[in-house]
């Protein structure tokens, strides 16, 4: 096996990603010949000497500055976002992963831009804590490509952006918006929850902070709660840094639970994308639906850059409704079964939430054409959750009824 060094250099970049997920970070020589790393519960860390102490020489040093647990999932996702990572940091959320990328590239004074299309609590991080500290943030039209050169200001640090957008399924054109971006001496951050390394690496893109909240997918069962964010060389020093002075670590529970996820990640992504494609079309063929939401199919407006950038999607897309009553939105969603209604995604049940994006935009105009639905596809049978939308339907139609 490896020794740490190539871990954190993979030696087998031309392996297949279904590989890399198995075997990217285990070490099993260091720790008895398990295969699974140990799960360190560590605060202090003890030296040799007084002098090893005070010159900090341990390659541990302290619980909350990184384990081996720690490092086993760091380095893994390292080897998937591909050579131009040079590490990876690990928050205790989501949302903790995208304050914390934003945090380590603005000061007071900057000038940030930010996807009018993005996750509600990233434009809220901006909205209420960004603009304490002295940073503005101007809202864009996820379409913008290039263009978003001309929006920069001399005192624009970032861009901040999602591809596609939480909720409404833009697609961005992110090589474009980074050379651009990088013509201004600006910094391109991005949430990448959606497609994971697997099917899209923005690094490869130009882009210098990549987030993704590890609670969806990679721990993939709805029971941790996990952010990463992996860094370009131009962008690590400042990520680490601010991880570090901030005091913020992930449980070493949860962490082991991303590992454990992270194994299976491929061939779930797998079935999740063919599933939901799968129920999309099927969607997309009923008399109730106006139009799916869905960057992988052939009617979606960014299709053609899915295609271009993108090798899979996931199982998370949306659908406007024809013009119907907001009670009869409710009816079909209480009528389902195998459909949770709740937050967050990527685990392996199903969910379903109604949604309006009208009260976040600022650069766009939500107007859809109807009442919107986002869905999540597990990995249940397809014919089994067709079967649940068709009961669904049949309730929204008994209650438009009246």
């Amino acid at each position: 096996m490896n020794d740490n060094s190539d871990r954190r250099n993979p030696l087998h970049p031309s392996r297949r990603s279904e590989t890399r997920v198995v075997t990217a970070g285990r070490d099993p020589a260091s720790y008895h010949g398990f295969v699974n790393p140990p799960v360190y519960h560590a605060s202090t860390v003890l030296y040799p000497t007084a002098e090893d102490y005070v010159a900090h020489r341990a390659r541990y040093q302290y619980g909350r500055r990184g384990t081996p647990t720690t490092e086993a999932l760091e380095w893994a996702l390292q080897e998937l976002e591909g050579p131009n990572c040079a590490g990876v940091a690990l928050l205790p959320s989501g949302l903790a992963a995208i304050s914390t990328a934003l945090l380590s590239v603005v000061h007071a004074g900057d000038h940030l831009l930010v996807s009018d299309s993005a996750y509600t609590p990233a434009r809220n991080f901006c909205d209420k804590i960004l603009t304490r500290l002295g940073v503005t943030t101007t809202y864009y039209d996820p379409l913008i490509g290039g263009a978003i050169a001309e929006l920069c200001r001399p005192n624009t640090r970032a861009v901040y952006l999602e591809s596609p957008g939480s909720l409404s399924f833009e697609m961005q054109d992110v090589p474009a918006i980074a050379q651009a971006a990088h013509g201004k001496g600006v910094i391109v951050l991005m949430d990448n929850t959606w497609a994971s390394p697997l099917y899209y690496r923005p690094l490869d893109a130009g882009v210098d902070l990549v987030i993704q909240a590890g609670t969806k997918y990679i721990g993939g069962h709805s029971d941790v709660m996990l952010g990463t964010v992996s860094a370009n060389n131009a962008a690590l020093a400042s990520l680490k840094d601010t991880v570090r002075l901030s005091g913020l670590c992930e449980g070493p529970d949860d962490v082991y639970l991303g590992l454990r996820g992270l194994r299976t990640l491929a061939v779930r992504l797998d079935r999740h994308y063919k599933s939901g494609l799968a129920v999309a079309r099927w969607l997309e063929q009923r008399p109730e639906v106006l139009r799916v939401l869905h960057p992988a199919m052939d009617s979606h407006l960014g299709h053609a850059i899915w295609k271009r950038d993108f090798t899979g999607a996931c199982g998370l897309f949306s659908i406007v409704l024809k013009p119907v009553s907001q009670t009869a939105v409710y009816a079909f969603l209480d009528a389902l079964e195998l459909f949770g209604i709740g937050a967050s995604w990527g685990g392996y049940e199903s969910l379903a939430i109604p949604f309006d994006c009208t009260p976040t935009r600022t650069a766009t105009r939500w107007a859809p054409g109807g009442p919107t639905v986002r869905f999540h596809i597990g990995l249940e049978a397809v014919d089994d959750l067709i079967a649940d939308l068709e009961r669904g339907f049949a309730a929204l139609a008994a209650a438009a009824r009246g």
